[in-house]
């Protein structure tokens, strides 16, 4: 038996990177793992067969969560196929790279620019949050992991319509974490530092991890797996008395 077992689990931009890592590291744990994508099929269906294999259920279920329509058919989806939702981690976001030396600096970004990665970051997990909380209510718990980054901390980069982003989903997040928690719903957040090899981190200097890994107590750069571990905690009875909570994992750059 897994710790997840019998628990159903939805990843939200799931097809690859970090949150195919989480998705794989649920289903080692023998939970029923939704894997949500935008556009790649072919990977999320990858992810979901390497999830079975794993011992655990999985699926893809294509979804753009930034609309709300989509979202709400995804949770009907889920809740048809199974009856219940008892974890959902947020990972999904707006295209970004991670590209120190073509950031648009401070003077150069356009609104538009801020509003693009609020509805990747906060829209989208305002959607899933607003569908799911009925749910997870009647059941009489249930825990809401939303991905963020230790930018909010400490801008090495100042990745500012990014940052500024994820910083308003602590904030949204720790607003819910007061309202549910009378409901027996946790709502927490993962910030990982930078995270290699994924498609947004493909452009980020040698020179730039160079600098972050003399900076970090553990030396090295955090792998999409080494995310996966403090989600699990987060979702899991281990963290039964925790919410509200935001957990730095970027190997001790940030300590707080």
């Amino acid at each position: 038996m897994g710790m997840f077992s019998g628990k159903v689990i939805v990843v939200t931009g799931a097809s690859r990177g970090i949150g195919a890592a989480i998705a794989r590291a649920f289903a080692r744990e023998h939970g029923t793992v939704i894997v949500n994508y935008l556009q790649n099929q072919q990977a999320a269906e990858q992810v979901a067969a390497a999830c079975v294999e794993l011992g655990g259920d999985a699926w893809a279920v294509q979804a753009d969560v930034t609309s709300e329509s989509a979202v709400k058919q995804l949770i009907e989806q889920v809740m048809m196929e199974t009856g219940k939702i008892d974890v959902i981690v947020n990972n999904a976001f707006a295209p970004y790279t991670f590209d120190p030396d073509e950031r648009k600096l401070a003077w150069e970004l356009a609104w538009e620019d801020y509003q693009a990665q609020i509805d990747g970051a906060l829209r989208s997990t305002y959607y899933m949050c607003q569908a799911v909380i009925p749910i997870m209510k009647k059941q009489g718990g249930g825990s809401i992991v939303n991905i963020v980054t230790d930018l909010v901390a400490r801008p090495v980069v100042p990745y500012h319509d990014y940052t500024t982003a994820k910083a308003a989903l602590v904030g949204y997040s720790r607003n819910l974490a007061a309202e549910l928690g009378p409901f027996g719903i946790r709502v927490n957040c993962v910030a990982p530092g930078l995270v290699y090899p994924t498609d947004a981190s493909r452009r980020t200097k040698e020179e730039v991890k160079e600098m972050l890994i003399a900076q970090t107590p553990l030396r090295r750069i955090a792998t999409p797996e080494d995310v996966a571990g403090p989600v699990l905690f987060l979702a899991s009875d281990w963290s039964r008395f925790m919410t509200g909570q935001t957990l730095f994992v970027d190997g001790g750059l940030i300590m707080r």
